[in-house]
């Protein structure tokens, strides 16, 4: 089963795919301040609604950017930990043909091991008012 994600953007993806790389499961939702508590749910109800675990992950392709600071880091730090434990090649993409690219990144055999966001920018990060 391949993973597919993209978040750090205006709406999250989350897609599921059999080793045929045949979509099996899709979701779309909008970005939120909530992304950290609502993204390890939403993995864990797209597997069981394919009665999948996360062993059963064999690979996962992840959206790089560029994209929002705070929603890439999140997704990707998601992904990554998921990566280690299961022991699953991971791969970050970017461009417009970000899944396909993946795809045949993993069809080849590669594997990034950990995947590091690139936002396309500095990170706008506010100082503390105090």
């Amino acid at each position: 089963m391949i993973l597919i994600l993209k978040t750090g953007t205006e709406y999250n993806l989350l897609e599921l795919r059999d080793p045929n790389e045949e979509v099996i499961y899709s979701q779309t939702w909008p970005a939120s301040k909530l992304l950290s508590e609502e993204l390890p749910g939403k993995i864990e109800d797209a597997l069981s609604a394919q009665k999948l675990m996360f062993s059963d992950i064999s690979g996962i392709v992840v959206f790089k950017g560029p994209g929002s600071y705070t929603g890439l880091r999140i997704g990707i730090t998601v992904v990554n930990a998921i990566a280690d434990q299961v022991g699953a090649p991971i791969i970050g993409t970017i461009g417009d043909n970000w899944i396909s690219d993946g795809l045949e990144r993993l069809r080849s055999g590669e594997n990034d091991q950990i995947v590091l966001p690139e936002y396309g920018g500095e990170a706008n990060i506010t100082k503390p008012r105090k």
